[in-house]
């Protein structure tokens, strides 16, 4: 005899709920069939579900988002760094408090006491004619934040090296749900041949058909949701083996609504926005946000930084401000929409020689014009870099290019180059390479839990 299981799943929707609804009857279809048909299904999602930049999941700090899940019959879900860093420690042990479905991840460890109750390395569920499936769990260890907030997660190849052993004694076929990407993906399935299907997220990679490595099937389903995952496992009782395995993606964006999902959302809309209304400022004057120079509120936000830090110096792009503010009051809502980037800050050691390269690069018009998208940022381009502590002294080239000559401190001292300094700024700066001398500093220290919107909420109201 030979039965097929059926594993639905959703992976980085990061609070984007244009297509939820669709998703959610996609869902509820799916899992009708199965239990007509007597198949085994389950439903899991892979992490950043939730996303502070959408108003619904700021101010519920993702309880919403869970809420949404249970009413969606989600039966497992892992933790994504959205879920684990942007939130504190309190509020994280409170997320999952009345979620209606297993979470697993099994390389977060609390620091603080112990682990919430919901938190579990694995789980185990068995299909209609007893096949054992294990699902675990790993998220990105981003120990440089987890560590601030009172957690810590281990090397997920660690992790897998301790409990694989036992896990391969309880179940029949290993399900990975993992939120570290696709490269991490591949290594694991080179590394650990005894999983059958890594299911991934975090780099929004989407895998239409699957892929196989090392015999790991490997499925994502890219980001917002566009697409649900499917993956098919063919067992045969008669030989005792897993046949078969096939992963797919399918576009969900053309169907129906979900009538009950669609009401959940629009009470969630109006209760967010009924709380993020509360007043936090009073403007006696409009403040501009221009993308392409540095604006009264972009300095004093810049000021703020180098306050909070007692850095050196600070710098920070305009691309962070998305809409200017009229003159009036000013709520947490307005403040959530002109910043609603995941975005700390992060105090970096650099070189003299070191900071002047960074502030050259950040100044040039490629730079300025870039549109980014990830590393927290959530806004449209990075926009004309601000500073706070320097003077710059530029030069007009033939092209009149504009170059920065020297950089001063306030008090007319210029930059030594091999002097070390602290410069604040955006955490955005530390990943990747956009601005390389920053993020190869092999000193950072990041400030949590406040976001970069909490800084200027502070702004505000001293102004």
């Amino acid at each position: 005899m030979e039965e097929q299981i059926y594993f639905y799943y959703t992976n980085d929707l990061h609070s984007n709920f244009d297509n939820w609804s669709q998703v959610s009857y996609f869902l509820k279809q799916a899992k009708h069939r199965c239990q007509a048909a007597g198949d085994s299904c389950w439903t899991v999602d892979i992490g950043d579900h939730m996303d502070r930049v959408h108003p619904i999941a700021e101010a519920f700090k993702g309880k919403a988002n869970v809420a949404l899940l249970n009413e969606a019959g989600y039966d497992i879900a892992t933790i994504g760094n959205n879920e684990g860093i942007t939130i504190s420690h309190d509020e994280l042990v409170a997320l999952y408090e009345e979620a209606r479905f297993t979470i697993v991840c099994a390389n977060l460890h609390s620091k603080e006491g112990e682990a919430p109750d919901w938190l579990q390395s694995y789980t185990l569920v068995t299909s209609e004619h007893g096949v054992k499936i294990a699902v675990v769990g790993l998220t990105a260890p981003f120990n440089a934040y987890y560590e601030l907030l009172g957690w810590y997660a281990s090397p997920p190849y660690e992790q897998l090296e301790k409990i694989l052993g036992t896990i391969k004694r309880q179940a029949d076929v290993i399900i990975l749900l993992s939120h570290l990407g696709y490269s991490e993906d591949c290594e694991i399935a080179r590394r650990f041949p005894g999983i059958d299907v890594i299911i991934g997220g975090h780099t929004h990679h989407l895998l239409r058909n699957g892929e196989l490595v090392n015999h790991t099937l490997l499925s994502a389903a890219g980001k917002h949701c566009h697409y649900i995952g499917e993956v098919i496992l063919t067992w045969d009782h008669n030989q005792g083996r897993l046949k078969q395995k096939q992963a797919y993606a399918t576009n969900i964006t053309h169907l129906p609504k979900d009538l009950d999902t669609e009401k959940l959302l629009t009470a969630y809309q109006e209760r967010a926005e009924r709380i993020l209304a509360k007043p936090v400022a009073q403007l006696s004057s409009p403040l501009e946000v221009n993308w392409r120079k540095v604006t009264p509120i972009l300095q004093a936000l810049t000021d703020a930084l180098k306050r909070q830090t007692n850095a050196d110096c600070a710098m920070l792009n305009a691309g962070v401000l998305l809409e200017s503010l009229p003159e009036g009051t000013v709520t947490y809502g307005d403040i959530h929409r002109i910043c609603p980037h995941p975005i700390n800050t992060c105090v970096v050691e650099l070189t003299g020689s070191e900071l002047l390269e960074a502030i050259r690069s950040s100044l040039t018009e490629e730079f300025i014009e870039f549109e980014l998208k990830g590393f927290g940022f959530r806004g449209k381009m990075i926009g004309r870099m601000a500073f706070s502590g320097l003077t710059l002294q530029m030069e007009e080239l033939k092209d009149r290019a504009l170059f920065v000559k020297q950089a001063f401190q306030n008090d007319g001292i210029p930059l030594q180059p091999d002097r070390i300094y602290t410069l604040a700024t955006a955490d955005t700066f530390t990943f990747g390479r956009l601005i390389p001398e920053i993020a190869r500093s092999e000193v950072k220290n990041y400030y949590l839990p406040e976001f970069l919107r909490d800084i200027l909420a502070q702004t505000l109201q001293s102004m």
